[in-house]
């Protein structure tokens, strides 16, 4: 049954004739970047709220140091964002947060990697078998005539061609458009992820120095009072 199947693939390609070379291309491409893409994905661990969770809790607890051990532990975009942030704790909040977007923008060009690779292919793939369309037509309507009506083998091998390459192209497009659809996605949460964890590491560190800016004048207050009582 597979020699059979081979077969069959074998004698669509050689009937799609020179623009099955570009669409094996554009497949094999479409293949290669898909696959490196979910091993990309998949190896970022973490969940965002726990991450967030965790380093709030350390500076709250005053533990500064803490807060960037728990960035350091984990390979996750958000992370390695407010780890950048937390570096630069008792800056102002302009420069914090320029820092955080600066380190937000290379990691999402890392999130993005290869995928205009995608849409590309998604793109020209369809092209392709539309052009292999072209050609074919091309091809039957010159048998056509040379040997006119009489023989319809030799128009038929041209219209293969066209429905062949065309069905190729939008049978490698269709997946990839869809896997492209799918990571870009993915990649619109994390950044979505990122810009919401710095906006509340920012208001953690309002609160903390609020906290800091509010003990000194309860201390003097505490004093106050016990000057009155003496």
């Amino acid at each position: 049954m597979l020699l059979a199947i081979g077969g069959t693939l074998f004698t669509y390609v050689r009937q799609g004739g020179l623009m099955m070379i570009p669409l094996f291309l554009c497949s094999l491409l479409g293949l290669i970047f898909i696959v490196e893409r979910v091993i990309s994905y998949n190896r970022i661990k973490g969940d965002t709220a726990e991450i967030f969770s965790r380093i709030r809790e350390s500076l709250l607890g005053g533990d500064l140091r803490r807060s960037v051990e728990v960035c350091e532990s984990v390979d996750h975009p958000v992370a390695t964002t407010l780890k950048s942030g937390l570096l630069r704790f008792g800056k102002s909040h302009p420069e914090i947060d320029k820092a955080m977007e600066s380190v937000a923008l290379h990691e999402v060009s890392k999130l993005e990697k290869g995928l205009w690779i995608l849409a590309t292919v998604a793109n020209i793939a369809p092209l392709f078998g539309f052009l292999g369309t072209v050609t074919g037509m091309i091809r039957s309507f010159e048998a056509l005539a040379e040997v006119g009506l009489g023989n319809p083998q030799a128009v038929a091998g041209g219209i293969s061609e066209a429905l062949i390459t065309t069905a190729t192209g939008l049978i490698i497009a269709l997946p990839v458009q869809a896997a492209y659809n799918y990571f870009n996605n993915k990649v619109s949460n994390f950044v979505l992820d990122m810009e919401t964890s710095s906006s509340m590491l920012l208001e953690t560190f309002s609160e903390i120095e609020g906290q800091e800016q509010r003990q000194p004048i309860e201390a003097e207050e505490v004093s106050r009072q016990q000057t009155k009582v003496v």
